[in-house]
């Protein structure tokens, strides 16, 4: 890791040594000397950092390295500094038009000030290159090996990481999990006592050590399909160490809204824990239902929950795991109680989960090779039935040479760790083998999980913004910096370090989080390599040191006021439902906080943001990434072009109703997100924001400006997403011309819909020729006829249609598109009477939505058709007589949901 600090420097150094003429006199050569020198220790450092992690207390040496390691690291962060420092001084220097005798005092003046700050540089210069020079002379004592830059990772596997992923196959994993080994006993017991048993409430608990697949097992069971018939709703709720129970109630009956697809009551964030108890009640009278609550830590859980969980007499159940017994013997006060322990896999269960997560995508086709077969047995073993550790180590001996030496090594190395007492210890030091044998650009990518709270799900595309402002993310030639970092999360999560939360429809990685085992060795980790600080109401890191980011989910001004700022590069302030952050806290954070790259601010203050953005935003000179996600009315200063190396800019959460112009100065600026925003004050520079990648919820305006503000958008011919609200038919054909332009586009969303659901005419919207790498099409406004250019799509996965009116029958037309997998069809986007499904029609499709098709009367569905379908959703539709002909021809289909539509009783369950 110091290693990764000092080519962060390195990376700083250069693009100043390059624009000499810019440097202040003197400082070149500086900063040339101690780049050198830099260059000159790199060589050691991967051998440095080897050994002080791996060879842990074994000796004094050991200690001695680590010492060593730390000063170079403290060394590169203070070069780091410096180069900010010298950058923010040259920033601010005055650009003085003004004459006479006012003018030459207040050159003096301002002379005085720069020579002071010079000297002042110039002297930290010196004494880091002392600081430097004093370190290499100390790495001779431990006699470091110089280690060729394909030498990293772990020491059994040296040398293996040489070969990069781009593993195709990663994709397909997301779609279907692989077959869990072991778990088919206790899910049919799990699944009986959901299934059947008493009608009284009753309380299911699984209960085990950390690792063993808790919530693994309850998740196979909660989706058994079996089980998804029998309930009348199912809600899953995280629970965590920490939780607020208030959330936690309000996230149950915002889930049992959605899943009926009603609205919540309006006043739901206002209620208090009394309220929302009762509302609960009122709603599940009638109901049977299962809540799961994973992962309980508090033993007086059920006290503050059970009053919620009406007792209707109608076989409800409640499903909870647990580390602890205790939890679940206090349930037993007031209601039955079934427990299940789970126990470990036998050796035999082992070895099967081994070889499926270690060969399955082998060329052995899932077979363990005859020479391996003893030597995975006994890493299978030794694994002591965890199927955390199973799972960690199989994904990572996945990427190995399947060779017996280096295997038998790998082993021997794990038996060290394996024979300690504690189970929690064992599965960290699995994990930390698996962080160690990562290549060191891998290594800050996974650390950087630490800055997110306990069970936080985080959206795959920030994390790699995040990544990317950071400067995890290296250029390869031939791909963007994204298309890299989404191969690194690729990796992160086939060596079972990164857990997939949600995938899109192609089966890409829409979000994804790190298991709690996981997160607690990396939190060690961060704390040992200064990586960042974790501040909670249940604990924090300790606030001495060098603190380069800081991630806090607690607003107690004790804490506040012991962080020390001046380092900081990266601050998240996630929400605290106790506290709001202080108004001193908040103006530090935008007046010290100056060498500030990444900002995600969401949390609410006790002063409006908008002030203290006036006052200080354009001091934050290097911020990269800037992400406001709260529900605050938020206006953006004109100072924001100070902004320079701004790279995403989300307001996606804020409510704000038009950009300054300074934005369209934001020339690096590659993702500006929103939920609405009006650009009329851009008309002129938007153009030259050519940078851009992303550009979401844009509103058009009225007449000539909008016009000019959608030609300009044709100079933006990076642009892969884009969306646009208030498209009128005289924009149609600006429009066509600027989306022509436009050949990376892979997400477009057009919205010709007023407030008042009056469409406008998407008919002439001709794209000649189309994107071809266009993905997702969202079409809202009426079409005429479908246009034939959507057909020349050939990569088109996801297509909508709102409101289209569409008279011919669209199916015809689209069912032939062999890479579509989504299609919705919604909100009379078909005004003609019946659809009909073709046989060997749309074979790739997982999902169909038909949604208020007012005019609709039948639906034909022949075999054949629709082979892959998995999700069907027929809602509001009227008029629709029967149940759609040759249904029970969709043998792939996993989920129905039919809604508002007659005869709903006779439709199949699944």
């Amino acid at each position: 890791m110091a290693e990764m600090a000092v080519s962060f420097a390195i990376d700083k150094l250069l693009p100043l040594l390059i624009e000499e003429v810019n440097l202040l006199k003197g400082v070149h050569k500086e900063f040339a000397d101690i780049k050198d020198e830099l260059e000159s220790m790199q060589a050691f450092l991967k051998d440095a950092d080897r050994r002080a992690a791996t060879e842990g207390d074994i000796d004094n040496t050991s200690e001695g390295v680590k010492t060593w390691v730390k000063h170079v690291r403290e060394a590169a962060f203070r070069i780091e500094d410096i180069i900010d420092d010298y950058l923010i001084h040259v920033e601010q220097q005055p650009l003085d038009d003004t004459t006479g005798c006012v003018a030459v005092l207040h050159k003096i003046a301002q002379l005085l000030k720069t020579m002071i700050h010079q000297h002042q540089i110039a002297s930290e210069i010196q004494d880091i290159k002392l600081s430097v020079r004093g370190i290499k002379e100390r790495s001779k004592r431990y006699g470091f090996q110089i280690q060729n830059s394909i030498e990293q990772g772990s020491r059994s596997f040296r040398g293996s990481q040489n070969a990069k992923w781009h593993d195709p196959r990663m994709a397909s994993l997301y779609l279907d999990e692989a077959e869990i080994i072991g778990f088919q006993e206790p899910k049919n017991e799990l699944t009986g006592w959901l299934l059947e048993g008493r009608s009284e409430r009753t309380v299911i608990a699984v209960v085990g050590m950390g690792g063993l697949g808790k919530t693994t097992l309850a998740k196979q069971v909660f989706n058994n399909k079996e089980v998804v018939g029998h309930f009348d709703c199912r809600v899953w709720i995280t629970v965590s160490e920490s939780y607020y129970i208030e959330g936690l109630l309000r996230g149950m009956l915002n889930e049992l809204y959605k899943q009926k697809g009603d609205t919540p009551p309006q006043d739901i964030s206002q209620m208090d824990r009394g309220s929302l108890i009762s509302v609960l009640r009122n709603y599940l009278q009638q109901k049977r239902y299962v809540f799961v609550f994973d992962d309980v830590w508090n033993i007086h859980f059920w006290n503050e929950i059970e009053n919620a969980c009406i007792d209707n007499r109608m076989g409800s159940k409640i499903f909870i795991t647990t580390r602890k017994m205790d939890v679940a013997k206090n349930c037993q006060k007031s209601s039955f109680i079934e427990v299940h322990q789970l126990q470990p896999l036998t050796d035999d269960q082992s070895f099967e989960l081994f070889k499926k997560k270690t060969f399955q995508f082998d060329d052995s086709d899932g077979c363990c090779p005859n020479k391996l077969n003893d030597i995975s047995f006994k890493i299978a073993k030794k694994c002591k039935g965890l199927p955390l550790a199973i799972v960690a180590i199989g994904g990572l001996l996945s990427t190995k040479e399947k060779n017996v030496i280096e295997w038998r090594r790998f082993c021997k190395n794990m038996t060290l760790e394996l024979k300690k007492d504690s189970n929690l210890i064992a599965i960290n030091k699995i994990l930390a083998l698996s962080y160690e044998d990562l290549p060191f650009h891998l290594k800050s990518c996974l650390l950087y999980f630490g800055m997110y709270p306990e069970d936080y799900i985080v959206h795959s595309k920030t994390l790699i913004r995040q990544w990317i402002a950071e400067g995890f993310v290296k250029e390869e030639s031939g791909n963007t910096l994204e298309e890299v970092a989404e191969g690194y999360l690729t990796e992160l999560i086939h060596r079972s370090l990164v857990q997939v939360s949600s995938v899109t429809i192609d089966g890409k990685t829409k979000s994804c989080c790190v298991h709690d085992l996981t997160r607690a060795m990396i939190l060690e980790k961060c704390e040992d390599l200064s990586f960042c600080k974790n501040i909670s109401g249940n604990g924090h890191s300790s606030l001495s040191g060098s603190i380069r980011r800081l991630s806090i989910t607690t607003h107690s001004n004790d804490f506040m006021k012991r962080i020390e700022n001046s380092r900081v590069r990266s601050l998240f302030l996630f929400a605290d439902n106790s506290q709001l952050l202080s108004e001193d806290f908040t103006r530090r954070i935008f007046r010290e906080y100056r060498r500030l790259k990444v900002l995600e601010f969401g949390v609410f203050s006790n002063v409006r943001l908008s002030n203290i953005l006036r006052e200080n935003l354009g001091s934050l000179i290097h911020l990269k990434y800037l992400s406001f996600n709260i529900v605050e009315l938020i206006k953006l200063p004109e100072s924001i072009s100070m902004l320079q190396n701004l790279e995403t800019l989300d307001m996606r959460h804020t409510i704000f109703y038009d950009l300054p112009k300074e934005v369209s100065k934001l020339r690096k600026l590659q993702h500006l997100l929103s939920s609405g925003m009006w650009m009329f004050k851009l008309k002129g520079g938007i153009g030259g924001m050519e940078s851009l990648q992303t550009l979401s919820s844009v509103k058009i305006e009225d007449g000539d400006d909008g016009i000019k503000i959608i030609k300009e958008l044709g100079k933006l011919r990076q642009l892969r997403k884009l969306s646009l609200f208030h498209v009128m038919e005289d924009h149609i054909s600006t429009l066509s011309s600027s989306l022509n332009e436009m050949q990376h586009l892979e997400n477009l969303s057009i919205l010709s819909i007023t407030v008042t659901k009056n469409c406008y005419d998407l008919t002439d919207l001709h794209l000649n020729p189309p994107p071809s790498k266009l993905r997702t099409l969202k079409l809202i406004g009426m079409l005429k006829k479908f246009p034939e250019w959507i057909l020349q799509l050939q990569n088109l996965v996801k297509l909508k249609l709102e409101y289209t009116k569409l008279i011919d029958d669209p199916i015809k037309l689209l069912e032939n598109m062999q890479n579509l997998l989504f299609l919705s069809i919604i909100k009379d986007a078909y005004k003609g009477e019946s659809l009909h499904f073709h046989d060997g029609g749309f074979q790739n499709l997982k999902e169909l939505h038909l949604i208020g098709l007012t005019n609709l009367y039948s639906i034909v569905i022949e075999k054949g058709a629709l082979q892959s379908l998995k999700k069907f959703e027929l809602y509001d539709i009227p008029n629709l007589k029967t149940v759609p002909a040759g249904i029970q021809h969709l043998e792939k289909l996993q989920v129905l949901n039919v809604r508002d539509v007659p005869h709903v009783e006779l439709y199949p369950k699944l």
